[in-house]
C-alpha cells in the first residue's frame, strides 16, 4: 500500500466512523434535508472563479461549445468526446490554444471539476498545456461536495481537480494566471 492508499484509506474510515457515531446518538433522528439546486450552486461557484460558464439545455450544447472557441484558432479534442467540435482547425494538445473535455464530476459546493482521463477527457496533458480549456459537464455528473466526489472516483484512476483558472502570486503577492495550467478556463453545464 502507498501513502496515497493510505491517506484514502483513513479519509474513508473516518467518513465511515462519523456515519456509525452519528445513527448510534439515542434520541436523534436525521431530519430529511432539502438538497440545494445542485446544478444552480455549481453554476453560481464557478463563475466566482471568474470563469466564463454557461447552462444550457442538450440540444444547444454544439453552440455553447463553439461560443466557448470563438477566439481559439486550433483546438485539441480528446478521443470519446461525444459532442460534435466546429470552428477552430484541429491539434494536438502540445500545440493547440484550446482544448474541450468532458469531466468525470463536478462539485457544486467548491465549484470544482474532476477529471480522471477517461473517454472525452483524454491524458493529463489535455488539461495542462492548451491555453484555453473547456469543460461540459452533465447536470447528473454534479455532486454536492467533496466526500461525494471521493465516493464517486475511482483512486486508482489519474485525477486532475480543477477550480478556476490556473493561477499563481508572486512574492508581492501580484496574481499570475496561467503559470502551470490553461489561462482561461470555460464550463458548459448541460441541465439533465
Amino acid at each position: 500500500m502507498n501513502a496515497r492508499d493510505e491517506i484514502l484509506a483513513a479519509a474513508r474510515g473516518a467518513l465511515a466512523q462519523a456515519r456509525s457515531e452519528e445513527s448510534e446518538v439515542p434520541g436523534v433522528h436525521r431530519k430529511p434535508v432539502k438538497l440545494p439546486d445542485l446544478v444552480g450552486l455549481f453554476v453560481e461557484r464557478v463563475a466566482d472563479y471568474g470563469v466564463v460558464v454557461r447552462r444550457c439545455a442538450e440540444s444547444e450544447v454544439a453552440g455553447a461549445i463553439a461560443e466557448a472557441l470563438a477566439d481559439a484558432r486550433t483546438v485539441a479534442v480528446p478521443d470519446g468526446f461525444p459532442h460534435p467540435v466546429t470552428g477552430p482547425a484541429p491539434s494536438g494538445p502540445r500545440t493547440a490554444d484550446a482544448v474541450v473535455t468532458t469531466v468525470a464530476i463536478g462539485i457544486a459546493e467548491t465549484g470544482t471539476v474532476v477529471l480522471d482521463h477517461g473517454p472525452g477527457q483524454g491524458p493529463r496533458v489535455f488539461s495542462l498545456l492548451p491555453d484555453i480549456h473547456v469543460c461540459v459537464v452533465r447536470g447528473d455528473q454534479i455532486v454536492p461536495g467533496v466526500p461525494a466526489a471521493i465516493a464517486g472516483l475511482d483512486p486508482l484512476r489519474a485525477q486532475t481537480w480543477i477550480s478556476g483558472p490556473s493561477a499563481t502570486s508572486d512574492i508581492e503577492l501580484d496574481r499570475v494566471e496561467g503559470v502551470h495550467g490553461p489561462r482561461s478556463l470555460r464550463v458548459v453545464v448541460v441541465d439533465a
